[in-house]
């Protein structure tokens, strides 16, 4: 994968791209799968051990449960999250980390601080 796309002009100044990006790099791929919205926040929220489906609702208030559903549903298909049903009355479904969504916090940690830095006009609320 090539990361030194760039412009070049020639002498009567039609400009080219040296070395397109002919597919995803990995900033994008990376992306692709913790960009989803709400799905930083619910890996957050669950870093520090498991919890159950309807606490995690409650952390994440803006988002409706089918879309935590979705968001959980797609992190445990790519191997970030685990899921654990507890056959209780009623049932509990509780959510954990796994060591790969474990090497995701970091990324996140950083993103946190960053995005704290930013000056107030530049994020969107």
């Amino acid at each position: 994968m090539r990361l030194d796309a760039h412009v070049t002009e020639d002498p009567k100044g039609r400009r080219r791209v040296a070395a397109p990006c002919m597919e995803p790099c990995a900033i994008e791929k990376g992306m692709r799968v913790l960009g989803g919205k709400w799905t930083g926040s619910l890996l957050w929220h669950i870093k520090d051990g498991p919890v159950r489906f309807n606490d995690l609702a409650r952390m994440v208030g803006g988002a409706s449960k089918k879309m935590i559903t979705e968001r959980l549903r797609f992190l445990e298909a790519k191997g970030l999250v685990s899921r654990h049903v507890r056959e209780t009355s009623p049932v509990i479904v509780e959510y954990a980390i796994t060591p790969l969504g474990e090497t995701a916090i970091k990324v996140l940690d950083e993103l946190r601080e960053w995005s704290e830095s930013l000056p107030a006009d530049v994020v969107e609320e």
